[in-house]
């Protein structure tokens, strides 16, 4: 059952993941951690007029947090804070309450919606979206 949400979608978004590492002149950054699993990811934003200039991370999670973190920094630079407020709540309902996936240049996410199946996995494939709205309202 478990095969149904590692597709191979996921496992290449998983091992190509851009933007690694730690981003020195960051306005921000904040850790998300699943306590079930034990899977962390670090964001670093750079932002000007509330919109993400500039982005790293550093991702320590399963596959399911690794493909959604490499979404994340695949789409998030040119991102304003209301959009990623905005994506975050879509993913979290996605996920916990059968509603619609991200459309426009966050469509890929749609990849993750098997694993709204999974309530144990919902916790890691939101990490960077937790992350990244944390470090935004330290900006604010």
């Amino acid at each position: 059952m478990l095969d149904d949400i590692y597709s191979n979608k996921i496992i290449e978004l998983a091992a190509d993941i851009p933007l690694i590492g730690r981003l020195q002149d960051a306005d921000s950054s904040a850790t998300a951690v699943s306590r079930l699993c034990g899977s962390k990811v670090t964001v670093f934003i750079k932002a000007e007029d509330d919109k993400v200039i500039d982005f790293s991370h550093d991702v320590k999670a399963c596959a399911l947090g690794q493909a959604s973190s490499s979404i994340m920094a695949k789409n998030i630079i040119g991102s304003s804070f209301k959009e990623l407020k905005e994506l975050a709540i879509i993913m979290r309902k996605m996920l916990k309450d059968n509603g619609p996936s991200p459309v426009g240049k966050w469509s890929e996410l749609g990849i993750l919606e098997p694993v709204k199946d999974f309530k144990s996995r919902h916790a890691s494939t939101l990490l960077t979206f937790d992350a990244v709205n944390d470090a935004i309202e330290k900006i604010k």
